[in-house]
């Protein structure tokens, strides 16, 4: 069996999905990361390799594990939105948002965490 090299235009594009459903711009990413915009722009369109302390950085930054970069039966469907990765505290989040069963909690809910964020 022979094994599926993947392209860094590949994992560019698993990048770019991923910062944008997350809402963050690339000025942004780079600046978690530690690299300029340029480099971001250049790994999300194929033009530079990524090495591996990058990648991992950046797998951390966008809450995805790494191996979702080597992963070859999702890259069939490049073009579709990556499948979002969340982790164990957001899931969670989600779950007892989700059982929330008053309007009023849930409004309340979000007026908390926005509050949050903005300290």
């Amino acid at each position: 069996m022979q094994e599926r090299i993947v392209k860094s235009e590949e994992m560019g594009l698993l990048i770019r999905n991923r910062r944008k459903a997350l809402g963050l711009s690339q000025e942004e990413l780079a600046e978690k990361v530690g690299i300029s915009y340029q480099q971001v722009q250049r790994y999300e369109n194929g033009g530079t390799m990524l090495n591996v302390e990058n990648l991992q950085r950046i797998a951390q930054v966008l809450f995805m594990p790494v191996a979702t970069f080597f992963e070859t039966d999702h890259l069939q469907h490049i073009a579709e939105p990556a499948t979002t990765y969340i982790s164990s505290e957001e899931r969670n989040l989600l779950k007892s948002f989700r059982a929330l069963s008053e309007e009023g909690d849930r409004k309340m809910a979000i007026q908390i965490v926005r509050r949050l964020v903005r300290r």
